[in-house]
């Protein structure tokens, strides 16, 4: 297991001048996107253009914090942005979808990019000058980066020496692609997939309409065609071609991490809506904040969802900040929890305000429709499925079950010192995953993409649930603060539930397959101590009634 409580030498700003950013932020609600006009830009499907380059200017210049320091940004690290990330997307997804473009696009050259490259490129983007866009998806590849069709290929001079590349293709789904000043493109080269940079107004490079979308209408989403695009040889990103696949896959943990702190702050802002709704509605002679079918089924269990979503985005970012790079599965595990919750969360706000739910003036069905694309894009729910289930897989079994082992070790430590914690349950969950992925490779059922659907739901429960146990299990015992309240319970009722997760997936896949009689089953969960892991979730329902009181403010 990495150490997570590591506190130096981190990369990013300082806890002061990450709230100044943030306060920025809480200001251009007022300033610049007020509610009257994210409701006009969503209504007349309006890219707000003017006011994305305010954004960048140099009053207010935000995409500052994601450049690095040498190029004219502030420096900052995986928790700044996250944190930006969020509060941004909890004014609006749609506005939040264009600046995260911005990052997106500049990734390829932060992190591949040659030092001329960084100093022109990124300077650019510094200096407030340039709307940028991330162009690599297609219409016939998706997800799927080795599937890419449009082509760079090489000129060469008199010499025989490559003087720059011929692109032609296509690109589908490209946020800000029809406002962007320059392009970080993905073409396939004759040594390998490649990024470039293309300016726009470069002779052949036609940046289309705008699509019409269920959401994010505040975004633009473009089609971009190339036809025999010349990109000189200096705007091969890194100067060395074959390389964008490894570009690619560096910054997908982070990019992720990114867009599920896009999600966590718009489905916050469906419960911000959804929570003061119900203190103040009076349904048969009392407030909707005090009947369980309201509060316990709408409203609580997205509360508790957000709570370990926070915690392990948290987590993650901290571990990026302090010099990890491999989290492709982390950053998936992320997306893929904050992306559902959030979609999940803001379907029920709308429920919890009936017939208000349904009304644009309430704003909670915007984000309903604006939520559902973090499902979508950075790789599809399905996607982060098969990544976390396949590579979680094969470093179970190549570890011989140590992977999950030594998050069984730690929760049961935890336990020991912070009974209250649930990490007792988490300990016991993943140990029952253990058991479930070294019996399902045993009998070949890794092989079932509904098998390897069912594990990565598993293991998402256990590794998101055991940093929430941890940062419960952190609070002093005698803390007894709203927010560490908070936490405890969520800490609980989230153990109880991934329990529950985990028994009925490993049903799933070890008795519905037919790999192993009932019996057979019931002698691995008894082997698991499963009745003590159900009888650890006992007084649940007494946690969800005390989180009830601390989330509506009510005795």
């Amino acid at each position: 297991m990495q150490d997570h409580n590591v506190t130096q030498n981190l990369m990013g700003l300082d806890d002061e001048s990450r709230k100044m950013i943030l306060d920025t932020v809480a200001r251009l609600k007022t300033r610049l996107l007020p509610p009257r006009s994210i409701q006009e830009f969503d209504r007349d499907e309006r890219f707000p253009e003017d006011i994305i380059r305010t954004m960048l200017g140099a009053d207010i210049g935000l995409q500052l914090l994601f450049i690095p320091e040498a190029y004219g940004g502030m420096g900052g690290g995986a928790r700044d942005c996250c944190a930006l990330t969020r509060a941004v997307a909890g004014i609006c997804l749609g506005v939040a979808t264009a600046f995260f473009a911005i990052q997106l696009g500049a990734d390829p050259l932060i992190v591949g990019g040659t030092e001329a490259q960084k100093e022109k490129w990124l300077g650019a983007i510094a200096e407030g000058n340039a709307l940028v866009a991330y162009a690599v998806t297609e219409p016939g590849a998706g997800s799927n980066l080795a599937a890419l069709k449009t082509k760079a290929d090489p000129v060469f001079d008199t010499s025989g020496s490559v003087q720059g590349y011929r692109i032609n293709g296509s690109k589908q789904f490209i946020s800000t692609g029809g406002y962007a000043d320059f392009i970080t493109l993905l073409a396939i080269t004759p040594e390998g997939p490649s990024f470039f940079v293309v300016e726009k107004g470069t002779p052949g490079f036609v940046q289309g309409k705008g699509e019409e979308k269920h959401g994010i209408r505040a975004s633009n989403t473009s089609p971009l065609t190339f036809t025999d695009v010349f990109a000189p040889v200096e705007n091969l990103i890194g100067g060395v071609p074959g390389q964008g696949l490894k570009q690619a896959n560096m910054v997908f943990g982070y990019t992720r991490l990114m867009v599920a702190s896009m999600a966590l702050g718009a489905g916050e802002a469906a419960l911000a809506i959804a929570i003061p709704y119900a203190r103040d509605r009076i349904q048969f002679g009392s407030p909707l904040c005090e009947k369980q079918g309201y509060t316990h089924k709408l409203i609580l269990p997205h509360v508790v969802h957000f709570e370990a979503a926070a915690s392990y985005l948290d987590e993650i970012a901290l571990r990026i900040d302090a010099g990890e790079t491999d989290m492709q599965v982390e950053g998936a595990i992320a997306k893929l929890f904050a992306s559902e919750t959030a979609n999940a969360a803001a379907n029920d706000a709308m429920q919890a305000l009936g017939g208000y739910g349904y009304i644009v003036e309430f704003g909670v069905e915007k984000i309903k429709r604006d939520v559902k694309i973090t499902c979508i894009y950075e790789g599809t729910s399905e996607i982060l499925q098969n990544i976390v289930s396949m590579f979680r897989w094969k470093k179970t079994w190549k570890s011989k079950g140590a992977f999950y082992q030594s998050i069984a070790e730690d929760m049961e430590r935890l336990s020991q010192d912070v009974p209250l914690s649930g990490c007792r349950q988490y300990a016991f969950a993943a140990r029952a995953v253990n058991a479930a992925i070294l019996t399902a490779h045993e009998h070949r059922l890794t092989k079932n993409q509904h098998v390897m659907f069912k594990l990565a739901d598993m293991m998402t429960y256990v590794e998101v649930g055991a940093s929430l146990g941890r940062k419960a299990a952190a609070i002093a015992p005698a803390a007894d603060d709203v927010t560490s309240r908070k936490t405890l319970l969520s800490a609980r009722i989230f153990a109880a539930e991934t329990v529950q997760c985990v028994y009925q997936n490993i049903q799933k896949i070890l008795v519905e397959t037919g790999a192993l009689s009932f019996r057979q089953f019931m002698d691995i969960m008894e082997s698991l101590s499963y009745g003590q892991m159900v009888e650890a979730s006992a007084g649940t329902l007494q946690d969800m009634d005390d989180l009830a009181s601390v989330v509506f403010q009510v005795s």
